[in-house]
């Protein structure tokens, strides 16, 4: 038989169900506080696309959650969202109207955590334009020869002397032992048209 069920467990049960009742309030609170912050960002993003005299928007450094909401919002809306920062706690969204979109170097710039200025990104433009019309021009020259400042055979000719390398090419002959001789390219030519 078993003995009756003691006040122990009626008192973990107890707590159990309390546990659970927080957590359930607490995931509701947050469910919550996602709708708001979804409802003011739709009201922001809304404010932005009415005011003509705005191309871009920098939204205070949010947590991952409130910049995927906020991702989707500027998505709906029709409109043009980057994450810029370093860390996961300073990083930020700026959105962008569609006829407003950044170039590629804005974009860049933004990532390294610099002001965009059009200015500059102007004369790195031109500097890059120069420097590669001046690369093109050194192309167009032709190729320059390279002669090299010494030759290896003066470098070297306390080893192999001043005539070796002749001297052994003339002397060079193919070892007939090793199959290596008129008779075997004779042979070889003859045998392959048998």
């Amino acid at each position: 038989m078993e003995k009756p069920p003691s006040l122990g467990d009626q008192e973990t049960r107890r707590k159990a169900r309390e546990q659970a009742a927080r957590l359930k309030k607490l995931q509701e609170q947050e469910k919550q506080q996602k709708v708001e912050f979804r409802k003011r960002m739709e009201k922001e993003v809304s404010d932005f696309i009415q005011d003509s005299g705005q191309i871009k928007k920098k939204f205070q450094p949010m947590n991952k959650i409130e910049r995927s909401i906020l991702h989707d919002v500027v998505e709906v809306a029709g409109l043009t969202s980057f994450s810029f920062g370093e860390d996961d706690d300073c990083r930020y969204v700026m959105i962008f109207k569609k006829e407003f979109a950044p170039s590629d170097e804005e974009l860049d710039s933004y990532r390294r955590g610099e002001e965009w200025d059009p200015q500059k990104a102007e004369e790195k433009r031109k500097l890059k334009e120069l420097a590669q019309r001046q690369e093109e021009e050194a192309a167009q020259q032709g190729p320059v020869v390279v002669s090299p400042a010494s030759d290896y055979k003066d470098k070297y000719s306390r080893l192999i002397g001043k005539g070796a390398a002749k001297d052994a090419a003339h002397m060079l002959q193919a070892n007939k032992t090793y199959g290596c001789g008129e008779a075997t390219v004779r042979l070889g030519v003859a045998g392959r048209g048998a």
